[in-house]
C-alpha cells in the first residue's frame, strides 16, 4: 500500500502518547471523468492537520460503544477484515491493529475462542459507529453500514504529540447523495476528482497527509467504485517511522 516502512518506538525515547482511536470514511462516487472523493479542506487554525485536505472522520466517542444493533453477518465480516491486519505482512513484525484481540490486551490464548470473536465483532461495531456518525455530523450524510467497507490502519508516528489509530473504509453512497459542507473544522466540502486533488497535490496547492496521499494514490488505480468495492484487498496497520510526518512534508515540498 505505502513505500513508507513500519516501525516502533526506539528504545531508550520516551514513551510515546497513547493514540486515540478514530474513524475516516473516503466517500466515493463515479463521474465522467473518473473516481472522485468528497473531501474537506482544514482551517489553518487547527492543532492537527491545519490546512490539510482530507476525508471526513474523528475520534471514537464513549456513546459508540454501546446503542448500535448490526446484523451479525455484517459483524463478522468487518471483524475480520480488521483481524486479518494483525497478521502483518512477512517482512517482518510491525504494529498490531486494536482491533484484533490479543493476549498482551487480556483477550483469550485461545484465538478460536468465543470470547475472542465477540471482542473483534464489538470492536468492529463501534468504530462501524463512530464512521456512520462522523459523517452524517460533518456531511448531513446518512450512510448505510453495508455501504463501507474497511479498507486501511494508519497510526499517527510516535513522536507526534497528538495521535490516531485511525480506521478508514471506503464507502459508496447512493447515487445522487449529496454530502454538504457542515463542519468548522474545515473551510470547504466538496467532490474532488481524485487524480485531481492528486495533482494539485503535485502542484503545491494543496496539502495532504500521508495517509490521505497514499489511499489516494491508491485509490486512483481504479476505474470505478464498483472496482474498488470488488477487489482483493487486505487490511495492513500502518505505522510510520520518528520523523516520517517532517521528512514526508519536506520531500513533497522539494518536488514541486
Amino acid at each position: 500500500m505505502t513505500d513508507l516502512p513500519t516501525q516502533n518506538h526506539p528504545a531508550g525515547e520516551d514513551t510515546p502518547s497513547e493514540p486515540r482511536l478514530a474513524a475516516s470514511v473516503i466517500l466515493l462516487r463515479d463521474a465522467p471523468g473518473g473516481l472522485e472523493a468528497f473531501v474537506q479542506h482544514r482551517v489553518s487554525t487547527m492543532d492537527f492537520a491545519a490546512g490539510m485536505v482530507v476525508f471526513p472522520g474523528g475520534r471514537v466517542d464513549v456513546a459508540d460503544e454501546s446503542g448500535w444493533d448490526y446484523p451479525a453477518e455484517l459483524l463478522q465480516r468487518h471483524a475480520a477484515a480488521w483481524r486479518s491486519s494483525s497478521i502483518g505482512t512477512g517482512s517482518g513484525p510491525g504494529p498490531e491493529s486494536r482491533l484484533s484481540p490479543s493476549p498482551s490486551r487480556g483477550a483469550s490464548t485461545d484465538a478460536g475462542s468465543s470470547t475472542d470473536f465477540e471482542q473483534a465483532e464489538t470492536n468492529a461495531g463501534t468504530v462501524l459507529t463512530a464512521a456512520i456518525r462522523e459523517v452524517q455530523e460533518e456531511s448531513g450524510l446518512t450512510i448505510s453500514p453495508e455501504d463501507l467497507r474497511p479498507w486501511a490502519n494508519w497510526i499517527t508516528p510516535t513522536d507526534m504529540p497528538k495521535r490516531f489509530d485511525t480506521y478508514f473504509y471506503v464507502a459508496k453512497p447512493h447515487p445522487g447523495a449529496t454530502p454538504q459542507h457542515q463542519t468548522t473544522e474545515a473551510w470547504q466540502s466538496l467532490w474532488m476528482p481524485v487524480t485531481g486533488i492528486l495533482d494539485a497535490e503535485a502542484a503545491g496547492t494543496l496539502k495532504l497527509m500521508p495517509p490521505t496521499y497514499y489511499l489516494l494514490k491508491e485509490i486512483a488505480g481504479f476505474e470505478t467504485v464498483d472496482a474498488v468495492w470488488s477487489a482483493e484487498h487486505a487490511v495492513v496497520p500502518v505505522l510510520a517511522p520518528v520523523g516520517s510526518l517532517a521528512a514526508f512534508l519536506k520531500e513533497r515540498e522539494g518536488r514541486r
